[in-house]
């Protein structure tokens, strides 16, 4: 009898035991990544936002007020990468969209993967995968903490914004195709589309949003924020003018890249996070699911037209609006409380430099290309040798080992060379080498963000820092990369499942977000994670 009641005591002691120890979580994550998005893009346009999108995560959520990026160069792949693993790209390996790979002799493609194919479409813009990427991610963890029973599922109209973040592990991710105008993958994660992905994009929902012209959500004179409507400085959408409406019915050549450049991009990304949810059936199957979510025509239209237009305003009004309506979707399909979202950005964004001028404000443009022409020209005046620079990238000089050695200059003597002649460029700051950098007279958080820019496997060999203003680019449109507030400072919002409201100043940085959301769902934090979970928010 007293072995009988020793055998059903711990049969309901057991159960008890393992359910109290099982942790908490809430059934889905969802991490939101607005591309090119300033944090002042918070406030700028907050008395316009809606009660449901922005406003709702800054009222009710927790914000990082001063997050920033901290490394250099500030691009897509990097930021993705880096908010994703917590590490920086000195450990994760992603050190930029592109980099130069001597064996190769040639540029090398964040995601490129000779050894994969397209899914979905004829085109090769599906031979990608994250193998480029060093580290786990946090979606990874996630994976392994629940044996791999938890769902991962990536998607954004760029191919980088969708694999990166859902890491080696991921279920899925999908891209944009311009070829087919539809959703792609690769045979990394499987041989054909699923039922749903090719339903979705049998409704060619991408030319239905063209069909309909792009034009101003409100009236155009209500658009106080942003500059007159034409400015000589701004791009154009693929030879459409640059003026409202803009004809996107009209377009016939590269139309899908032109879709890419209006809001329209961002909704086809909110019905294709609404169609995963609904299929996969994320949240809603006993385990905690990460869905990772880029929005891309925020960046491919700041890009065109730069922060101060009328059409930056227009997208993130009505971005804000469909973010209203996703969490009304995500209320009724998850439940109020019962999933947790982070919005950030991988980057921000420079003013134009025609809008800087226009008011007596320094800024300028340079070009890599122009500067390796005039490196190399000196150095051939010099040396007497020819290409002493292979390429320029990433803001950063590779040498040509194999022409100095030929020609018997000593390493050293040519970089303290090329060092000065980099200094005389008007747009150029300070330049540094690399592999010298704790010796050199430079700012200190400078000096962190170049040191955790710099990997010893694959990047340059000097280090140039453009003045306040100034990118490496063209005169009509914008872009981004430096270490400057500008294109360093962006949001990071908490919402939803035990996220109390509030705010905090403290500088916190995108290293920062894969720690917390660890701390949160108890799980480890990724293999190359430096960042620090912020006890605000998991108090």
């Amino acid at each position: 009898m007293r072995r009988f009641a020793l055998v059903l005591f711990v049969s309901f002691l057991v159960p008890l035991i393992s359910g109290a120890q099982k942790p908490d979580r809430p059934k889905l994550v969802i991490g939101i990544v607005v591309d090119q998005m300033r944090w002042d893009y918070l406030y700028r346009y907050a008395d316009r936002y809606g009660k449901d999108g922005f406003n709702r995560m800054v009222k009710q959520g927790y914000s990082c007020e001063n997050t920033f990026i901290p490394y250099t160069p500030t691009y897509t792949a990097a930021g993705h990468t880096s908010v994703y693993t917590g590490s920086v790209p000195a450990i994760n390996g992603i050190i930029g969209n592109s980099w130069y790979r001597r064996d190769l002799k040639r540029g090398w493609y964040c995601t490129e993967d000779t050894s994969v194919t397209t899914v979905g479409s004829t085109s090769t813009a599906g031979k990608m995968s994250p193998r480029n990427m060093w580290t786990s991610t946090i979606t990874d963890e996630l994976r392994l903490a629940t044996n791999f029973e938890s769902k991962t599922i990536g998607i954004a109209l760029k191919d980088r914004g969708a694999i990166l973040p859902a890491g080696h592990a991921a279920n899925a991710a999908y891209w944009f195709d311009n070829a087919s105008g539809g959703w792609i993958t690769s045979t990394y994660y499987m041989k054909e589309l699923p039922e749903w992905v090719r339903k979705l994009n049998d409704q060619k929902l991408p030319d239905q949003y063209l069909s309909k012209n792009w034009n101003t959500l409100y009236p155009i004179s209500t658009y106080k924020q942003s500059t007159e409507d034409v400015k000589d400085y701004e791009a154009s959408i693929l030879g459409e003018d640059n003026s409202f409406p803009h004809n996107t019915a009209t377009l016939t050549t590269n139309k899908y890249e032109a879709f890419r450049q209006t809001p329209g991009g961002n909704t086809y990304t909110f019905d294709m996070a609404r169609a995963t949810i609904d299929a996969e059936k994320m949240g809603q199957r006993g385990a905690t699911d990460f869905l990772t979510v880029s929005f891309s025509s925020t960046d491919y239209v700041g890009h065109a037209f730069g922060p101060n237009s009328i059409e930056a305003e227009d997208t993130y009004l009505r971005f804000d609006r469909e973010l209203g309506e996703f969490f009304k979707y995500l209320d009724t399909k998850i439940g109020a409380g019962q999933y947790l979202v982070f919005l950030t950005a991988d980057h921000g964004v420079a003013h134009v430099p025609g809008f800087l001028e226009e008011h007596n404000m320094p800024g300028g443009t340079a070009d890599d290309a122009v500067i390796q022409k005039w490196i190399n020209t000196s150095a051939q005046k010099k040396y007497g040798i020819a290409k002493a620079i292979e390429t320029v990238g990433n803001y950063q000089l590779y040498l040509n080992y194999a022409a100095l050695d030929s020609a018997k200059i000593p390493v050293a003597d040519f970089k303290l060379w090329a060092l000065g002649e980099l200094k005389s460029h008007p747009a150029i700051m300070s330049a540094y080498d690399l592999t010298s950098l704790a010796a050199a007279t430079v700012n200190a958080k400078i000096r962190e963000r170049i040191t955790n820019g710099f990997n010893y496997k694959l990047s340059g060999d000097i280090q140039f820092i453009f003045m306040p203003g100034f990118f490496d680019g063209s005169n009509k449109g914008t872009t981004h990369g430096t270490w400057n507030p500008y294109d360093a400072h962006i949001p990071l919002v908490w919402y939803g499942w035990k996220i109390k409201p509030g705010k905090t100043n403290r500088e916190t940085y995108m290293t920062d977000i894969a720690a917390t959301v660890a701390a949160l769902l108890r799980i480890q934090m990724p293999n190359g994670c430096v960042g620090n979970v912020i006890e605000e928010i998991t108090r």
